[in-house]
């Protein structure tokens, strides 16, 4: 048997079960085992319309909402990514104080207020979903006093929506989900 064809069959074999039957397989599993993750985690509201995905950043304009952390590309998935400014770049430190003014402004705290530094930095890829405990308390006054809620309310609707980090991860807040779990108190 000649040996370009023997290549070439092995191709069509190796492109058949890797290329097709593998993908389909790995793709059945995972929506067999793993039905939510494999369909995106997407998250609903009330009425079951789809609100977004726990597991992307989505950007916030209202008051009445709990905010992401900023991001570097506006929230894009496609040209989703990190900053790039050095430590020591004069661009990233207006850009932090100009984040801290806006935090500070928008949640009516005093000027020497410590601001929790997700609130200030972009996440690596710009989609990050989660903010600190910490930083949701922060916004937490803010959010109380748009929804006519009571403070001890919002605080307890954030520590039941931590996620908790295990072994490896730091706990957070995700904060589409916690903006859902507020929508779902009327």
């Amino acid at each position: 048997m000649n040996i370009k064809c023997i290549n070439l069959r092995i191709v069509l074999v190796m492109t058949g079960l890797m290329g097709i039957a593998y993908p389909f397989a790995m793709t059945g599993i995972g929506l067999l085992v793993f039905p939510h993750q494999a369909n995106g985690s997407l998250i609903r509201d009330e009425g079951g319309k789809i609100v977004g995905s726990e597991l992307l950043a989505q950007p916030v304009t209202s008051a009445k909402y709990f905010k992401p952390r900023p991001s570097a590309g506006d929230y894009a998935t496609m040209p989703s990514g990190a900053s790039n400014l050095s430590p020591t770049s004069r661009a990233l430190l207006d850009l932090v104080q100009e984040r801290k003014a806006a935090v500070i402004r928008e949640n009516c705290l005093p000027e020497d207020t410590a601001v929790p530094s997700d609130l200030l930095f972009a996440s690596g890829s710009g989609l990050d979903p989660h903010i600190s405990e910490a930083a949701a308390k922060l916004q937490a006054p803010r959010v109380a006093r748009e929804r006519n809620l009571p403070l001890e309310q919002v605080l307890s609707l954030i520590s039941e929506n931590i996620d908790r980090g295990g072994i490896c991860g730091e706990d957070g807040v995700n904060v589409l989900k916690l903006n859902v779990a507020l929508d779902r108190l009327r």
